[in-house]
């Protein structure tokens, strides 16, 4: 759906830029409704011969890493759809190349937002997104339901529902602009009113002394798009009320929609025009995602997948208080070493993960992560390159 819609959009709204070559691992003669078949390629050196920056939206952390490291290599930028890449092996990629989450979905959309706050002088405090339904258990015959209903995968939309996606989102978020959060797994209030929660989770950031990321789930009121809780400058309170956001001293900033691929094309636009990066997980993390098991498993069990499957979902941690966890989005055709219990979080004792180029790039960042804690005061900033408008390829599923 998202290589769809993105490369209509290029090729209707946007005419001084070309969609070159689209990547896909799929037969050609399956894929007859694309709307520009012509350009479909298996190889990802025609893809990358053939660019001036990548739209990675496969949507698959293992094949995304292979893409972007390939681009990197040839000096391309890369526009990124994909949290789930961002936050296993995407703080390793951004040291390598210019690497960007796209605003349309929410991190993007969060970070977007962000630069809009921070331009007019508000200070973030709370990162939020809105969940509009949230079942942590879901079973294979309601997610088969909304597959078909929604027209995604069944993967997707079980990540969707059991709150995985948004535990991607949100880290990707928490990494990129300096945020932390108050407990694992989130705190996912419930909500009848965004003010007054807005209230709550200010109050909450000022007592942790940091920014955090949060979610809600409201009821009474739209869901689906993204928010800030912020502070200004007292004496702007008289004219910010008379704006309508409220006598404070806590401002909600809401963006009530976002489109993924329809906005896409704003960030390849920011990046071929010299605007660097919206926003990734940071060379130096802090965040993570980990596993938790859904049920109890037997040593020797089958892990199939961990993202949008029925053996485990995701939850937000502090990467300092689990140094030996498993990104969840390495679990992928795994075996467990040993037992687990429900609601256990799964480390590297727990399963055999196969190798691949994903797994050696997270033992490099765990290695990374170490030497951060010896130098806490180590980072490294983003690389703004200027590129001429040209040519764009797009990595698919």
């Amino acid at each position: 759906m998202i290589a769809h819609a993105f490369v209509r959009l290029i090729k209707n709204h946007y005419r001084d830029i070309e969609i070159t070559r689209v990547l896909t691992r799929r037969p050609f003669n399956t894929l007859g409704d694309f709307p520009l078949a012509d350009a479909l390629t298996h190889s990802i050196d025609d893809l990358v011969d053939h660019a001036d920056l990548i739209v990675e939206c496969s949507g698959d952390v293992f094949h995304g890493t292979e893409v972007i490291e390939r681009a990197f290599q040839a000096g391309l930028p890369v526009v990124t759809v994909n949290a789930e890449l961002q936050v296993t092996t995407g703080s390793y990629l951004a040291g390598k190349g210019l690497l960007t989450e796209a605003e349309g979905d929410q991190p993007g959309s969060l970070a977007a937002l962000h630069e809009d706050a921070v331009q007019m002088g508000f200070r973030p405090l709370v990162y939020g997104n809105m969940k509009g339904f949230l079942n942590h258990h879901p079973t294979p015959e309601e997610m088969a339901y909304w597959s078909r209903r929604q027209g995604i995968s069944i993967e997707q939309t079980t990540s969707f529902t059991d709150g995985t996606k948004v535990q991607i989102e949100q880290v990707v978020v928490g990494n990129g602009l300096g945020a932390t959060i108050t407990r694992q797994g989130l705190e996912g209030l419930a909500s009848t009113s965004l003010n007054d929660t807005a209230d709550v989770l200010g109050l909450m950031a000022e007592r942790t002394g940091q920014p955090i990321v949060d979610y809600v789930v409201p009821s009474g009121y739209p869901a689906g798009g993204v928010f800030l809780v912020c502070r200004h400058d007292e004496e702007q309170a008289p004219a910010i009320q008379y704006f309508k956001l409220g006598a404070g001293p806590y401002y909600v900033l809401v963006r009530p929609f976002h489109l993924c691929s329809l906005e896409v094309g704003k960030t390849v636009r920011r990046v071929l025009n010299g605007g660097g990066v919206l926003l990734n997980n940071s060379t130096q993390p802090t965040l993570g995602v980990a596993a938790i098991a859904k049920h109890a498993m037997k040593a020797g069990e089958l892990i199939e997948r961990g993202i949008g499957g029925y053996q485990f979902r995701g939850e937000a941690i502090r990467l300092a208080d689990n140094p030996n966890y498993v990104p969840i989005g390495l679990l992928r055709k795994t075996a467990l070493k040993r037992a687990v219990e429900p609601g256990q979080l799964i480390t590297f004792d727990d399963v055999d993960i196969l190798p691949s180029r994903a797994l050696d790039i997270v033992d490099l960042q765990r290695h990374g992560l170490l030497q951060a804690e010896r130098d806490p005061a180590r980072r490294q900033a983003d690389t703004l390159v200027s590129f001429p408008l040209g040519a764009v390829a797009a990595a698919s599923g």
